[in-house]
C-alpha cells in the first residue's frame, strides 16, 4: 500500500486517523505549519523497558503472549478462509525501535526543510499471516498457545503491507528489526522479566 490510494476508513479509529492528517493540511495551509506525519502499520515488539499494556488489549501478539504466560486462556483467530497461503489475514508488522528510527530521522529533516507537508507509511514492507505470527510464538515461548477459531471481523481485508518507499527517498529510512523472531522475542523478554520460572 502506498501513501496515494483513497482513503475510505471503516471504523472510528480509522477516521479519526484521517481527520487528524486533514487538520495538519490546514494548519499548513493557515499557519505554513511543516510537519512529517507517518502512518503506522502494526507497531509491535518492545525495548528493554517498555512494551504494550492496554487497558482493554485487541492487538494480537500481546493477546498471544498473554495466553502463553497464562493471563488468558485462549486467543482467537477471526477468519480462516481468506484468499491467502494459509486462509488468515496478512499484516505488516513494525518494531517500535525501528519506528523511534524513522522519528528521529524526522526530526532532523523538519529543522531543514522548506516548510512543507510530508506523510510517510511506517511498516517493514513485508506481511505475515495470523498463523505465522502464532507459530513464530509458539517457537519463541517453547510451548503451545491454546487459541480457537472465529469467523471474520467486519471490514478486516485479506492483506495490508506497506510500501515505504516514501520514507526511504524521504528520510534515508529502512526497517531493520523486521523479522517476526525480534518484535515477537523482544515482547516476550519484556513480559518475562519479573515471571517466575
Amino acid at each position: 500500500m502506498h501513501e496515494n490510494l483513497p482513503q475510505h476508513p471503516v471504523n472510528p479509529y480509522g477516521e479519526s486517523k484521517l481527520m487528524f492528517e486533514q487538520m495538519l493540511r490546514w494548519f499548513h495551509e493557515i499557519h505554513g505549519l511543516e510537519f512529517v506525519a507517518f502512518r503506522y502499520f502494526n507497531a509491535a515488539g518492545a525495548t528493554e523497558k517498555f512494551g504494550e499494556d492496554h487497558r482493554i488489549e485487541t492487538h494480537l501478539i500481546p493477546n498471544i503472549l498473554k495466553v502463553a504466560l497464562g493471563q488468558k486462556s485462549n486467543c482467537s483467530i477471526f477468519g480462516t478462509d481468506y484468499p491467502t497461503p494459509d486462509g488468515t489475514c496478512i499484516r505488516d508488522y513494525i518494531h517500535v525501535l525501528d519506528l523511534a528510527d524513522a522519528h528521529i530521522a524526522a526530526l532532523e529533516l523538519t529543522g531543514s526543510m522548506q516548510p512543507g507537508q510530508e506523510i510517510a507509511n511506517l511498516g517493514s514492507g513485508s506481511g505475515f499471516s495470523v498463523k505465522q505470527v502464532l507459530d513464530a510464538a509458539r517457537e519463541i515461548v517453547g510451548h503451545e498457545i491454546p487459541h480457537g477459531y472465529g469467523p471474520r471481523r467486519a471490514g478486516d481485508p485479506p492483506a495490508l503491507i506497506a510500501s515505504n518507499d516514501r520514507a526511504e527517498e524521504l528520510l534515508g529510512w529502512r526497517p531493520q528489526r523486521g523479522t517476526l523472531a525480534e518484535m515477537i522475542g523482544s515482547a516476550w523478554a519484556l513480559l518475562r522479566k519479573g515471571q517466575p520460572d
